[in-house]
């Protein structure tokens, strides 16, 4: 998985990437087959905002989340991505055992 983080109006010190990249160790546990992240991270006076892209093998998923704090809006920008990742996996398996479902009536 490539990752990249970039900041605007906000330096991306070490404890931001290894906190992102902890967040993010849970949605590749979801789903292995995750190729890009690409993370923005910004503040506006007193909107700190937490943005990915996250490039999956046959689909690419967006997520935004706002909060108090850097911290805050990493949590629930993992949390939506986790909840993205979930459901596309739950699709594929959906369409995969539909497929065999279909094979094995036409055989019979």
């Amino acid at each position: 998985m490539n990752l990249h983080i970039t900041g605007h109006h906000v330096a991306v010190t070490d404890a931001l990437r290894a906190y992102m990249t902890s967040k993010l160790d849970r949605v590749t546990r979801h789903f292995d087959h995750v190729i890009d992240v690409n993370v923005v991270m910004s503040v506006e006076k007193l909107r700190q905002k937490v943005e990915a892209n996250v490039h999956l093998s046959g689909r690419e998923i967006h997520a935004a989340s706002e909060g108090e704090n850097l911290y805050a809006a990493i949590d629930e920008l993992a949390d939506r991505l986790d909840r993205q990742v979930v459901r596309h996996k739950e699709k594929l398996k959906a369409q995969r055992d539909e497929g065999f479902e279909r094979k094995r009536t036409d055989l019979n």
